[in-house]
């Protein structure tokens, strides 16, 4: 019904991204606006393309990895250092609102599209720069990922056990942390351009992204004059007790209950006179007897039917608390499901699969775009023929010349 009224497909409907990004940072950025209606340009580098395209999970040739981060893009297959790749890249250029990069800082500069001269082109533009450290800075030269990022900021340093080793978690937790940042800057800047008609540069840094996940360390820290050092503390939280993991039947349970919430954990799990027990009367007192808490705890958890029948009996008494729940549970879960958290995919060549599903969402625009992934050079010919005027022999002898390339597609082996 919204659409009709007002006859966009979704909320960025009608802006242009030229995207030069690969892999996760930079692609979830172009995949979270595509998702929002946005056209999204994948320059993708000739010969190969995107790296992402050779992740796995693959099937007839195809990444399942590479499907879930473009979805909804439109591939242009383009020799960049080749004089007339580069001299397409730049009319683009003036053509759309938006570009996004996350080469190592310096690398779009030496392929001519620095900021300067992209705003010498479209001053309209909002230009986007996505690095591990940032465009300035001692350590802004240096490469990196998302785990490098991560050990710089001091996250690494709080997970794993209080005298042992750090730990890593495995998801994509910074990279795609990052470019949620990067999204919420860039909408920030064309809602300024909205209002003024004026473009800027974007610089945005996995470290950054990652220091300012940092809710309790750095100001207790700073504010307590350095006697705090916060550093991991294995399966419970240094600061807040109880909040941790306890060894149920079956599985672990995370309980955190706030300070305020203790009583209700006393009486779910029916020892009502620990709220006021001198060892446990408030968060300072369990912090020192956070084993005892711990015992209580595992000990009531084990002594109840089931992992489900002693989750339940926290649920009633509003006590926060989860089942650790692995991939394969979680995307089964009917919540998960039901939400479209979980979200099915068909891929023209891969078939059908789940990916995590679309975060943000917008009661004017209810519905989820029906999105493809492209093959590599897929759009060549509609990019250049819309933006740019080109004829289709045109788009033909830039091929041959391999200024352009295009991957033809095996037809899929099964019934489409």
């Amino acid at each position: 019904g919204c659409m009709a009224e007002t006859g966009l497909k979704h909320i960025l409907d009608g802006y242009k991204v030229l995207d030069f990004t690969q892999v996760l940072a930079g692609p979830t950025v172009t995949r979270l606006m595509a998702e929002m209606g946005a056209e999204i340009i994948k320059v993708e580098l000739a010969p190969n393309g995107e790296l992402s395209r050779g992740l796995p999970y693959l099937r007839n040739g195809r990444s399942a990895y590479f499907i879930q981060q473009n979805r909804g893009k439109k591939s242009l297959c383009i020799d960049a250092r080749h004089a007339k790749g580069l001299a397409i890249l730049k009319q683009l250029v003036k053509q759309v609102d938006v570009l996004v990069e996350n080469f190592a800082p310096g690398v779009i500069g030496r392929l001519g599209l620095d900021y300067g001269s992209v705003k010498d082109l479209n001053p309209k533009i909002v230009m986007c720069s996505i690095s591990a450290f940032g465009q300035s800075g001692p350590l802004s030269h240096l490469p990196g990922y998302d785990y490098i990022a991560q050990a710089y900021s001091g996250i690494t340093s709080m997970i794993g056990e209080k005298d042992g080793q750090p730990y890593f978690p495995l998801p994509g937790i910074g990279d795609v942390s990052t470019g949620v940042h990067a999204t919420a800057a860039i909408n920030g800047a064309l809602l300024y351009r909205e209002r003024t008609g004026q473009g800027q540069y974007v610089d945005i840094a996995l470290l950054d992204a990652y220091f300012h996940c940092h809710e309790l360390n750095v100001q207790m820290y700073s504010a307590s004059g350095g006697d705090i050092k916060p550093t991991r503390s294995g399966t419970q939280h240094y600061a807040i007790c109880p909040s941790g993991l306890y060894k149920g039947r079956e599985t672990y349970v995370f309980i955190m209950a706030l300070p305020h919430q203790w009583p209700s954990v006393c009486q779910a799990i029916g020892r009502p006179e620990l709220a006021d027990d001198p060892r446990f009367v408030d968060n300072e007192a369990r912090l020192q007897n956070t084993e005892a808490v711990v015992r209580i705890l595992e000990d009531w958890i084990a002594s109840q039917p089931s992992d489900a029948v002693a989750l339940r009996a926290l649920e009633e008494a509003r006590v926060p608390v989860a089942p650790v729940l692995s991939v394969e549970q979680a995307v089964n879960h009917p919540h998960l499901r039901q939400r479209q958290t979980v979200r099915t995919v068909t891929d023209r060549a891969f078939g059908e699969f789940q990916i995590p599903g679309m975060p943000l969402r917008f009661s004017e625009f209810p519905d989820l775009l029906p999105l493809e992934a492209p093959f590599l050079g897929e759009h060549n010919a509609e990019i250049l023929h819309r933006y740019l005027g080109y004829a289709a022999e045109q788009v033909r002898a830039l091929e041959e010349e391999g200024v352009l390339k295009r991957e033809v597609p095996d037809p899929p082996d099964r019934p489409v």
